[in-house]
């Protein structure tokens, strides 16, 4: 979470020695922010909050997708998705799209994932990971997009 003051000291983005804010530890709190996370018709993903719509940041795709041992997905939000494509872009990262969006493998979980392709029971497809955003229609960054647009939500 990135209050007024730490938006202040630049972009998540910006690098290891970024503010990168504080750790949600309040499971009813995140809980919430799952749940009302979403996504508008410009690929801007956010989390409603009563009227007020809270932009999310992205550092790299919509999802964080977890596997277990049966590899069932789900996402970072608690929300359990099906694959349809798992994707390994030129640094080795894999992504899988699913029915819920498109999204990263958790680094702790590419051995499940290595597993499941090994097995056939998945296939992989090369990509470049500059070009996700616009193949998944999703937006890292609305800020940028908005001051891009001249300030119009």
């Amino acid at each position: 979470m990135r209050d007024d003051r730490v938006q202040a000291q630049g972009s998540f983005q910006d690098g290891p020695s970024a503010a990168k804010g504080s750790v949600l530890q309040h499971d009813k709190l995140i809980g919430f922010i799952g749940r009302n996370y979403a996504c508008n018709a410009q690929g801007w993903w956010y989390f409603q909050n009563g009227p007020q719509r809270v932009y999310v940041e992205l550092a790299v795709t919509p999802f964080i997708w977890r596997l277990n041992d049966d590899l069932e997905v789900s996402a970072h939000t608690g929300a359990v998705a099906q694959p349809n494509a798992c994707w390994v872009d030129e640094a080795g990262r894999a992504y899988l799209a699913t029915d819920l969006g498109f999204g990263l493998v958790h680094s702790m979980d590419v051995p499940r994932l290595a597993n499941a392709l090994e097995q056939d029971l998945w296939t992989s497809q090369a990509c470049l990971a500059s070009e996700l955003p616009h193949r998944f229609g999703y937006v890292l960054s609305p800020q940028a997009a908005q001051r891009a647009q001249g300030g119009k939500a």
